[in-house]
């Protein structure tokens, strides 16, 4: 299909350079639009060339538009640019959104309405309106680690990670005999240190986790009135800083 589609939009723009240059009367004026058009045509054709590697998940489907909210990442459920590497390669401006429910990456073909899944165990990271995300694979996860594989917003990457999960489920009411359907979001925190990943359910659990600095992070937190419950990322993100310091 990829194929097909790169030999129609090749057909279309040698069609349209074929038209511009009979329409023209001047041979230098044809000459100079033909090469520049050669050029763009081949800069288009070897980017295409290498972005084709990201269309090789499977088509992705939109729900059902009947369910309350979206499934998307800070609810914006139209693409944006972003970017990824997948299967080793860097790729920027890519339309993409990111869904929460099915923790997958779905990126907008260049014919503008084809939409694909990225495989996850070729995405490595991505970045998509200013987090970046980092996929944590099974095989790297030890028995019992604490956390489960998916994408992960990275917090900070330090000496110790916070980490932060994002997800959206589908939940369902019943409301005088009328079924409604909805998408219920959920966020929950991590703390990489060495090995070992931690889940964080509050402040005194991340204290507990950075106990040989404790005492000096709670007179950090206190001068710097630091406070968790109203801004939880923000303070993971400054006492996981601190301890970096501290642990210096």
């Amino acid at each position: 299909m990829i194929r097909k589609l790169l030999l129609g939009v090749i057909v279309t723009l040698l069609s349209f350079i074929t038209k511009q240059t009979l329409g023209q009367t001047s041979s230098a004026d044809t000459s100079e639009q033909r090469i520049a058009m050669v050029h763009i045509a081949d800069a288009y054709n070897t980017a295409i060339g290498q972005q084709s590697r990201l269309y090789n998940g499977p088509e992705y489907e939109l729900y059902n538009p009947n369910i309350k909210g979206n499934a998307y990442f800070q609810d914006v459920n139209k693409f944006s640019p972003g970017t990824v590497t997948y299967d080793g390669l860097f790729f920027k401006d890519v339309p993409m959104m990111y869904d929460l429910n099915k923790d997958v990456v779905v990126v907008l073909l260049y014919n503008k309405f084809s939409m694909y899944t990225l495989l996850n165990e070729r995405l490595e990271h991505f970045d998509l309106f200013s987090h970046h995300f980092v996929n944590i694979i099974a095989d790297s996860l030890q028995t019992n680690a604490g956390i489960n594989a998916g994408f992960y917003d990275e917090l900070y990457h330090g000496n110790v990670v916070v980490l932060a999960k994002y997800s959206k489920s589908l939940q369902t009411t019943s409301v005088s005999n009328t079924i409604n359907t909805y998408f219920s979001s959920s966020k929950s925190f991590f703390l990489k240190k060495g090995n070992n990943y931690y889940s964080i359910s509050g402040q005194a659990a991340l204290l507990d986790i950075l106990k040989d600095k404790k005492k000096e992070l709670q007179q950090y937190i206190k001068a710097n009135k630091i406070k968790y419950r109203r801004a939880p990322e923000e303070a993971m993100v400054a006492i996981a800083g601190r301890y970096d310091e501290l642990s210096r």
